[in-house]
């Protein structure tokens, strides 16, 4: 069964960090690319970050880069989306997704 599991969201204060992680089963995932999405309330979901299959290359939305880091560990079958300086503008619903499969979402609010 292929299944994405994401864990790690929160309530953090701005200026905070969490680190997200996203577990995959059912997948070989050194064989997929991974992106990292959110939605907030009320808006489209968009693409914060995406990493390549070997993780040698990565990509962020202007909003988040130099904050966020995305990685990925292939032996664990699972990725991470480390976020710091965390801003009320981050609070969102973020998912995991590859091989065209989401998670269910992590919910992440930044609030003092």
């Amino acid at each position: 069964q292929l299944q994405l599991v994401e864990s790690g969201g929160g309530l953090v204060q701005p200026g905070g960090s969490l680190r997200l992680s996203c577990a995959a089963s059912g997948f070989t995932l050194e064989y997929y690319a991974i992106g990292w999405f959110r939605q907030a309330p009320g808006k489209e979901r968009e693409k914060v970050s995406c990493i390549s299959k070997s993780g040698s290359s990565t990509n962020y939305a202007d909003s988040v880069r130099g904050r966020f880091t995305i990685s990925r560990d292939n032996a664990k079958n699972t990725a991470y989306l480390q976020m710091n300086s965390l801003k009320p503008e981050d609070t969102a619903v973020y998912y995991c997704w590859l091989g065209g499969h989401w998670g269910q979402g992590t919910q992440v609010t930044v609030s003092s």
